[in-house]
């Protein structure tokens, strides 16, 4: 058990002194010495899956107008499009979550349809885009 005390009585002649008592810091005293900035909208989970459920169901109702490759190519780039611009919305004045859910999906969608395309073209030899 520690009392606080030294185990030995120190020399007064050594001119030993006892370490001045700092504070931790976990225990603030006072403001703090910098302004903390928060940011507006910050970026949740829960807006991130929304975003991504929405412009999901998007991509394929736009896919679904598609009647041949081309065809689904061309709608599924009209939709990243449309979709992007609402991002770009999102992020400047209302839900960066939704906005990183969006871009992700649309660049998963334009993927899907770049290897659509790209397997098309192999296989028969033309460009299926035009």
């Amino acid at each position: 058990m520690t009392t606080g005390r030294y185990a030995f009585p120190p020399d007064p002649e050594a001119g030993f002194r006892p370490a001045p008592h700092a504070p931790s810091g976990l225990f603030p005293s006072g403001p703090p010495s910098r302004p903390t900035y928060r940011e507006p909208h910050p970026v949740t989970g829960v807006g991130v899956a929304v975003g991504a459920v929405v412009a999901t169901a998007w991509l394929v109702l736009f896919g679904l107008l598609g009647r041949s490759v081309s065809g689904y190519a061309w709608w599924t780039l009209l939709a990243g499009g449309l979709a992007w611009l609402a991002a770009l919305l999102l992020v400047r004045s209302g839900d960066r979550g939704a906005a990183t859910g969006i871009a992700i999906v649309t660049a998963g969608g334009w993927s899907i349809a770049a290897a659509i395309v790209a397997v098309r073209w192999a296989s028969i030899g033309d460009w299926p885009l035009w």
